[in-house]
């Protein structure tokens, strides 16, 4: 019984030990401790420091303890939902619980318990160009800072395939605090879907004079795209051909969305998969604290500056 409690451990030493003198403390007073050391393979010594350390832990390892139990706390968040990286947590703690801790300990902490951000790295697929029409040029020249909300706008579209279907989802961004103004979900990558996000935003916010960025993809080359944003009074930008970094912002969304949210789950049907972009969109503009706002969400940043 006792090996077979043992074998059910698999990782570092530090965590298999633990788990070693673990067993060995629940057993102690059905076999003797010297028995129960040798069969697993530790010293005597080691187990009674251990249990000392347990049964009167100091004030560190209380410490430690109740961080635990906070980081607990932020990974069962259901908006969080298991995304955090320790830097990530460390933020967390200080903006939630007003606990400084620093980066080390908490990843030391989230290893021996653990506990890690459960995401899927994004496989990037190139899909060719189509012939181009309208091209503009590139205004926002990779300038992705502004002052002021509703200045600098950026959109693009990105694929979702679930259970052998593909969805295609649309979005604009606000430079100005890197929150999603609109998005736009449908079954065909056409100008329906890119008209339909911009005439949301419009409904939203004051477009006049401000500048939307995208890359040179058929949709947003289309002389009908580009007749409405003058008819809009928007700016019209783009990347240069073949240049995704012209375009990051946008591009670095799609990625935490994919890898924080979509890749993790499996879909059955449409609506499924429409539910989950909105809950993620709202978690991003309203829970999802980014350095780059000072630790804020990015409504939380656009509430404190008005």
């Amino acid at each position: 019984m006792f090996k077979k409690a043992l074998s059910l451990e698999k990782g570092d030493d530090t965590k298999k030990k633990a788990l070693e003198f673990s067993v060995i403390y629940e057993l102690k007073t059905s076999y003797p401790v010297v028995l129960l050391c040798k069969i697993a393979g530790v010293s005597k010594s080691g187990f009674y420091k251990w249990a000392r350390k347990k049964e009167c832990p100091s004030t560190k390892q209380m410490e430690d303890q109740f961080i635990v139990s906070k980081i607990k706390e932020c990974h069962q968040d259901p908006d969080i939902n298991e995304s955090f990286g320790y830097v990530r947590v460390k933020t967390w703690l200080k903006k939630v619980h007003g606990l400084v801790v620093n980066h080390k300990r908490v990843y030391r902490l989230m290893k021996e318990n653990g506990i890690q951000a459960k995401i899927r790295v994004k496989k990037w697929k190139h899909f060719g160009r189509k012939e181009k029409y309208v091209i503009s040029n590139n205004y926002l020249n990779r300038e992705f800072n502004t002052k002021d909300p509703n200045k600098k706008w950026v959109t693009d579209i990105t694929y979702l395939i679930f259970n052998g279907k593909r969805l295609y989802l649309s979005v604009i961004q606000d430079l100005y605090n890197n929150e999603i103004v609109s998005y736009q979900i449908s079954e065909r990558n056409d100008l329906k879907l890119v008209l339909d996000t911009v005439k949301k935003a419009r409904k939203k916010r004051d477009v006049r004079g401000l500048l939307l960025h995208s890359d040179q993809g058929f949709q947003y080359t289309s002389k009908r795209y580009n007749l409405t944003l003058k008819r809009y009074n928007i700016n019209a930008s783009m990347s240069r051909k073949g240049n995704c970094l012209d375009n990051a912002c946008i591009e670095s969304f799609f990625s935490h969305f994919k890898t924080e949210c979509f890749y993790r789950y499996q879909f059955n049907d449409q609506n499924q998969v429409e539910h989950a972009v909105k809950r993620y969109i709202w978690y991003y503009n309203n829970k999802r604290f980014q350095k780059k706002l000072n630790n804020l969400s990015p409504i939380e940043y656009r509430a404190k500056a008005a």
